[in-house]
């Protein structure tokens, strides 16, 4: 099943320990605090459970949204890479800064 795991997570540490277990899964990650994939039911409650020992007693709040085929490919998608624009003849404390 599709899923879509979202948190947050105030403790950095536990959030970095969360974002690599969610990594390890197979999930990828689609905002600095959301990840999208397909997980067996098993497998959800595997990866909740890994996220509640990771994160202990700090305040955090994870959700985890199992969302069925005909849902999946009814999404939304609006997606638009940003590129670095570097200026190799840019000189530093010149009158363009």
């Amino acid at each position: 099943m599709h899923i879509l795991l979202v948190y947050d997570i105030v403790h950095d540490g536990r959030r970095s320990k969360v974002a690599d277990a969610c990594l390890d899964y197979g999930l990828d990650r689609i905002q600095y605090s959301a990840f999208t994939g397909f997980l067996a039911r098993t497998h959800q409650e595997e990866l909740m459970m890994r996220i509640g020992a990771i994160i202990g007693n700090t305040p955090a709040c994870v959700h985890l949204y199992p969302i069925d085929e005909k849902a999946w490919n009814r999404r939304l998608i609006f997606e638009q890479a940003v590129e670095k624009v570097e200026d190799s003849h840019h000189v530093p404390g010149s009158a363009d800064e």
